[in-house]
Parts: structure tokens; sequence; C-alpha cells
């Protein structure tokens, strides 16, 4: 397949594409061309990822890099591929799956690139391979959402709309999310292979993996010296410490199936997500969800479910089971481990001390019988902390049984004497957020960018990058959402 474009006259940065993932051969991935997209314009933009990886302003801004990562023009250098993988669906084995609908250009600045939504590829499953403006505005702001609260993610460089038709529940319009990582590779790549008995490509997979990301499983001495096994506790740990960011933050994913799951232990494929509003621990924020296997106190488990297949798939290269447990039993005791560092630093105790237990439950307990805003509780809680003042009725107010927060408050101010207060506020302040994308932040963006106005979106990107700075002129987005927020329906097809 010829990869240069014949309209590609592209003032572009003189990236340096290496292709790492398709050189592994024709059974991971097939080469695949973006199908152009009619009169794109801009959506939004990262420029903090830009100026991270170096590109210049008048290069994101050019016509040129909005055609090409629309899929109309080629990047020189580039080759589109789209891969292969399968994986488990709400627990239930769905055979070959593969990119859908996302298109890898290559590995420049040390990430992989790639096109969400360009267009049908071999692995479309007779869908159109497209991605629609409202999915992709969501996709882009909470990858860097993420990012900006310092939980592992995928990234979003860019996303570009059009008025081309696509038909989804109702018809709406194209989008295209430049998203990247350091690789794609999901639970659902290995799953594939170990499936089809296709060992050596199993092997060859999981070599790339350890020699590219995880270098010191190739000659680790745990495991008895099984670089596979060590591969497995690796990618258990990195999972279980991506979930108790979650937990820890009121994150839901929403459609936590094994080909949505990073090798690498990155929040990635931003569907039917949410972050909590009220705080309910057995939310389901995806109502493609029936039998409520994605809600959020069931994400620890499911990582572990999946982190199970993920073993058995590499089953036949760690070939020793008792190996294969071990490496996954790491998830039991590092997720609770990673999980009370993450409420240590919400509460405002020095950097590697773990949350009381009790302390812990007992909140959490209480926030759910009041359903107490989860991200403005624990944001108030970082400011009452520095006086603690009898006065101050802030955190107080946000619960029905005064009698009960008042008896936790005073617990809490245990872990403080008066003169580490402001210390313990300050550090509070940096750990909860004062912005998370909440469902109708992300509508108002999408309804604004329907009407062609995309103000609120770069407003929001400003906040959700810092989400920990106060932001006075956007405090807006720091309040309640409003009573129409909980009629937002997000499905599979967000």
């Amino acid at each position: 397949m010829n990869f240069t474009s014949p309209n590609a006259t592209l003032a572009s940065p003189a990236l340096a594409w290496t292709h790492r993932f398709s050189a592994l051969g024709a059974h991971f991935s097939m080469p695949t061309l973006p199908t152009p997209l009619a009169t794109p314009y801009w959506v939004g933009q990262s420029a903090k990822l830009a100026a991270e990886l170096g590109l210049e302003p008048e290069w994101m801004a050019s016509d040129a890099w909005l055609q090409a990562l629309s899929g109309n023009d080629v990047l020189p250098g580039t080759k589109p591929s789209s891969s292969v993988y399968s994986g488990h669906q709400f627990g239930v084995w769905a055979g070959q799956l593969g990119d859908g609908r996302a298109i890898l250009l290559g590995e420049a600045l040390g990430q992989e690139w790639q096109l969400k939504g360009a267009g049908p590829t071999a692995f479309s499953r007779r869908g159109d391979g497209r991605a629609v403006l409202r999915s992709s505005i969501r996709e882009f702001l909470c990858s860097e959402a993420m990012h900006g609260l310092h939980i592992p993610s995928t990234r979003a460089l860019c996303v570009t709309g059009s008025d081309a038709p696509v038909r989804r529940e109702t018809l709406e319009t194209a989008a295209v999310v430049t998203r990247l990582a350091p690789s794609f590779i999901r639970f659902g790549h290995f799953e594939h292979f170990s499936f089809k008995q296709q060992h050596e490509q199993l092997k060859t997979l999981a070599d790339h993996v350890i020699e590219r990301f995880y270098p010191d499983c190739g000659d680790s001495t745990d495991f008895a010296n099984n670089p596979y096994a060590a591969l497995l506790a690796a990618v258990t740990e990195r999972s279980a410490e991506m979930v108790a960011h979650w937990q820890s933050t009121g994150f839901c994913h929403g459609v936590m199936n094994t080909d949505n799951m990073s090798i690498l232990g990155l929040t990635m494929d931003y569907g039917p997500f949410q972050f909590l509003d009220a705080y309910a621990p057995g939310h389901i924020c995806n109502h493609s969800d029936n039998q409520g296997r994605y809600a959020f106190d069931q994400q620890p488990q499911v990582a572990y479910w999946n982190l199970y297949c993920l073993g058995q798939a590499l089953l036949p290269l760690i070939q020793d089971q008792d190996e294969a447990v071990a490496a996954l039993d790491g998830f039991q005791t590092h997720f609770p481990q990673a999980l009370a560092l993450r409420f240590g630093a919400k509460l405002g105790l020095p950097a590697g001390q773990a949350a009381p237990d009790a302390l812990v439950q007992d909140i959490r307990n209480l926030l759910a019988v009041d359903a107490v805003d989860f991200t403005i509780f624990w944001r108030r809680l970082s400011h009452w902390v520095a006086a603690q003042d009898a006065t101050d009725s802030s955190v107080r107010d946000l619960f029905l049984d005064r009698a009960a927060i008042d008896a936790w408050l005073a617990r809490f101010a245990q872990l403080h004497p008066p003169e580490s207060r402001g210390l313990a506020s300050r550090r509070m302040l940096g750990a909860n957020p004062k912005y998370v994308l909440r469902n109708h932040l992300g509508e108002l963006a999408i309804r604004a960018a329907q009407q062609k106005d995309f103000s609120v979106i770069a407003d929001l990107l400003k906040v959700l990058q810092s989400p920990f700075d106060e932001h006075s002129q956007y405090e807006a987005y720091a309040g309640f959402p409003p009573d129409w927020a909980s009629g937002i329906a997000i499905s599979c097809s967000s």
C-alpha cells in the first residue's frame, strides 16, 4: 500500500517516525489508510501537551495539520495501521475484536499516535469506523483531565470535527481524536494469540512489551527467573495503582472489558465514564450495563478478574500455574495499600503514610448515607482543616446527620495538631481537586460545540489540566451539579 498522499504538502515538523509495533509482523496489524473527512475544522487542542512534545503553536494551528489529523492527508514518515486483538466484554468471551475505528500512525516523540474515528478498518465489524463529536469531546477533555489529576492515562492532543453525518441512536456529526500513549497494547492483544494458540506470536508480543516497557522483568530474579510471570506481576501492580487512583477520585470507567485494559496500567478508552457527583458506592454510570457489572464499587474486583484473564493468556509462556497465581496475588495486597496511601494524601498525611482504615471507612459510609458530593466534600475539608473554626460549617452543612459528621471531624482533627494544620491544608489542596469533568460540564461543552462554539471546551481544558488550582474566574465549574444533570444518560455509544 502507498502511504504517501498525493495531496501531502505539509508544512509540518520533521518528526522522526518509528514503527516498532507494526514491525512485529502481519499477525499483529494491517496497513490501513484513514478515510477522508469532509471539510474538517478544529474543535479543541491541548496546547499543554503540544508544548510537552515540543510542537510549535503554528504547527498546531495550520491547515496542513488539520487535514492530516482529520485523516485527509498522511503525515510523511507515518505508516497507518490497525491492530487485531480479542477480549472479554461484560464478562463474556467476545472473540476477535481489534481497532475498529482507531488507526495507528506510528511512534514519534516517545509516543504512539492514533487517530480515533478516522474511518473503517479491517476490524470494524460492519461499523463505520467513525467517532461522533459528542464522544470525541468527552474523550479529549477526560484524557487531559485525568493527566491533570495525576492518574495514569492516555493523552489527547486535539479533536477535529466535520458536518459529515454519522448515525448512532440519532443522526450526529463526525469527529476525530488524536490520542497518544507510549503503547496502546491491551490485555486483549495477549488473549487473542493465546486463544488462537499462536504461542509464537504470543511470545513475540510479550518479549516486545518486556523489552520496551518492563526491562526489569527480562532479568528479574523473582518467580524463578521467569520473565513472563514477572511481567504479569508488574502489570498487576500498575493496574492496582491505577484503580486505587480511580476509587480515591470518584472516577467510574463504565466499561472495563479486557480489551479496554492497558498493559501499561493506563486509563484508556473513554466511553461511558463519569466522575461521581453524590457519593454512591453502587453507582452505575453506563446505561448499557444492565447487570451493574462495572458499578463504581465493583471496579477493583473487575480489575482483578481482568488480570486473571491476562494471566490465563500468558500461561503458555509462564507454564507454572502456581507462579501465575502468585503474580496475580499481588493485587490483593498492593491495591488496598495503594488506596490507603491515596486516602492518606487526601487526609493531609505526610507522603507515604497510609490513612487509618476506620477513619476512611467511616467517612465513606457517612458520604454514602447522606449522598454527599464527593469532590466538594474533600475540597471543603481541605480548607476547613487549616483553622478548624467552630463557626465554619462548610463541611457539616453537607450532611443531614450533623452529630455524626461532627464526631468524625473531631477524630480527623486529632491527625493534625494546631501547629501542622496549615501544612495539612496545603497537602490536602494538592490532593483533593477543585475541578473534575462532571457529566453536566461535558454536556455544556458538547451543546456549545454543536453550535460551533468551542469556547467552553477551551475554558474547561484550562481548569481540568490544573484541577487543584483555584481558577476563581471559573468558580461555576466547581459548583454542585444542576438538577438536570441526573438525567444525562451515558451508554456504550458514548
